[in-house]
């Protein structure tokens, strides 16, 4: 979501007259778009702007993101950073860079709940020519008690659907390979003013765009298991254009330690739903994010995390060892499972990670993929990426050598056969 920030923003910025340097000592304004949600990623903006105000002491600096609304942030970065500016407010930049005086807290929520996130609709500037991300709507209604979003986002706003389904078309037609759509919750979309007057939820948002003629992908992230509906889980087994990978938190796999998080259902209820995604994709790619160490999360609650995802078999997971955020409900909590014991348990599911991913990268071995080819790497190696979100480095069998022989192919589908599989990537040759 700060990727799609960013690019609306930067392309805000031009519209106005202002030009994007490479060497942020040469800036007159460097905009820090923040995350908030662990702490390393917070700990790195203060960085930055220590970095920014020491080599390029004239420049405005701007704390836009999830970090600008923090009374302590704004406190800790005083007379480093000049302007904190929520990115639902980036409006506002060019008069504030130009000296106008800003109130953090002047656009109440209630005028942004009724009027809809205005910056949602400017035009991006894109950072890739074959892969688009398009937010369906920004904030949070979940209030996962170890998460800081809904206070730094607001509430839930969404996109009427004609606008989305207006981009994605634009972005196809103009040779776009991958439309990536994002929210907070992409799954409790809703638009109640769609053709009629009917609603228009997250499940027939995603058939609109799919039934867009083309060639293209189609993924989408984030999304909440309780709002997991059959209707969703339908459309996602009847279209070869939405990708084979889901990506659906879990975060725990014990439940008293879920009913702390707030997170709404059981690890029975999650496991279930995996069993309906894949009745319709059997051999879809699921990916997670876990948080290890929860206030209160005992070794044998940790258990039951880890068979939990030996049970659905992973074929990523983003691990997180908790970290308090100020302003949640957690964040009263004592933070009472040791460092030491968060690294090793992180390391533990890892392990197991290791293994699942393996068994699902190893049943591609012998078979052709497609995969959409991204760029090469340092030793100039083409790589991409399948559409059950494997990495897959490609080998060019025709010269005998990496792909620095092959002519240029990032942004293309391209069709690769297999021959080694790892944990977390794969290898192959180029058919065609």
């Amino acid at each position: 979501m700060n990727q799609v920030d960013s690019e609306r923003l930067a392309a805000f910025l031009e519209s106005h007259g202002f030009k994007a340097v490479a060497n942020f000592k040469k800036a007159g304004a460097v905009i820090i778009n923040t995350c908030g949600i662990r702490q390393p990623a917070e700990d790195r903006a203060y960085g930055l702007a220590n970095q920014i105000r020491k080599h390029n002491p004239a420049a405005k600096i701007v704390i836009a993101g999830c970090l600008s609304r923090r009374e302590d942030v704004q406190r800790r970065l005083k007379g480093r950073a000049d302007i904190f500016l929520p990115i639902s407010e980036m409006l506002k930049l060019p008069e504030l860079l130009a000296g106008e005086e800003f109130n953090p807290y002047f656009s109440l929520e209630a005028i942004r709940l009724s009027q809809g996130e205005k910056y949602l609709g400017i035009l991006p500037k894109h950072e890739s020519r074959f892969t688009a991300y398009i937010p369906i709507g920004n904030g949070c209604n979940n209030f996962c008690s170890y998460c800081v979003v809904p206070y730094a986002r607001g509430r839930e706003v969404y996109r009427p659907a004609q606008d989305i389904v207006k981009e994605a078309r634009a972005l196809v037609k103009a040779g776009y390979k991958e439309i990536i759509l994002v929210a907070q919750n992409v799954n409790s979309y809703r638009d109640a003013a769609g053709a009629g007057g009917a609603l228009v939820d997250f499940s027939r948002l995603l058939e609109r765009i799919a039934n867009i003629p083309g060639k293209f992908w189609i993924r989408f992230s984030s999304s909440h298991p309780k709002d997991m509906s059959d209707s969703l889980i339908k459309v996602i087994g009847s279209s070869e254009k939405i990708c084979n990978h889901l990506h659906l938190a879990v975060q725990s796999g014990d439940n008293l330690i879920l009913k702390a998080m707030n997170r709404r259902y059981s690890a029975a209820h999650y496991k279930n739903l995996i069993r309906k995604v894949r009745a319709v994709r059997p051999d879809i790619a699921i990916t997670t994010d876990v948080i290890v160490g929860f206030p209160g999360e005992t070794r044998r609650q940790f258990g039951n995390t880890v068979k939990l995802f030996k049970d659905i078999g992973f074929s990523m997971a983003y691990i997180s060892q908790y970290s308090p955020r100020p302003g949640t409900a957690a964040y009263r909590l004592a933070d009472d499972v040791a460092p030491a014991e968060k690294k090793r348990r992180a390391y533990f599911i890892n392990e197991i990670l290791k293994k699942t991913a393996t068994d699902y990268n190893e049943r591609c071995l012998g078979r052709t993929v497609i995969v959409l080819a991204e760029g090469k790497n340092k030793r100039g190696q083409y790589y991409g990426k399948t559409g059950a979100y494997q990495t897959v480095l490609i080998n060019n069998p025709a010269s005998g050598r990496k792909t620095n022989s092959l002519k240029k192919i990032d942004g293309m589908f391209v069709s690769v056969k297999i021959t080694k599989a790892r944990p977390f990537g794969l290898e192959g040759e180029l058919i065609k």
